[in-house]
This record gives structure tokens, sequence and C-alpha cells, in this order.
């Protein structure tokens, strides 16, 4: 069930109201009576995504088995090439 924000044109009254969807949008101000109650259209949070499946909002911790979010991972250095092959000169 969402929640949706409501403010009276009359007195400026302000207020989140978690209902259903099916329900009825409230009118009726609870602070001052007056029939000047109306839903407000708001951005919402939405749903937001962060690398590898984790919400923006969790948190990973190294024993969950997650990446820990604040260690930079540092790239392993190449192992270095063997030097080439001396041609094999005649044997004695």
């Amino acid at each position: 069930m969402p929640n949706y924000d409501y403010r009276c044109e009359n007195c400026g009254f302000e207020q989140e109201i978690f209902q259903r969807i099916s329900e009825d949008a409230i009118t009726t101000c609870p602070n001052c009576g007056n029939e000047t109650f109306h839903r407000v259209v708001t951005g919402g949070a939405g749903v937001l995504y962060k690398g590898e499946g984790w919400y923006v909002t969790d948190y990973s911790k190294k024993s969950s088995g997650g990446k820990d979010a604040a260690t930079p991972s540092t790239p392993k250095p190449e192992p270095k090439s063997a030097p080439p092959p001396t041609p094999a000169g005649p044997k004695s």
C-alpha cells in the first residue's frame, strides 16, 4: 500500500497518509475540517539499483559474502613476461 501526501488548500496543513490504491481520496482536512484536502503529486522514491543487484538503500558487510563498498578494488600487477629465448648457436 502506498503513502500519499495530502495538503489542505485552506489552512496549508500537510500530512502523509498510508492507504490502499483502491480507496477514495480523503477530502476533509483533519486540521480545519474543510473539504479542501487534496492529494499532492510527488516524485516518489522509485527504485534505484547500484552495481551488482544491490539497492541503494542496502548495505553489505564482509561477513555477508557481499563486496565491501568502502574498499576500492586495486588492480593486480601483471606478471612479467619471460625474456625471449636466445638462439642456439652451433654445437662444438
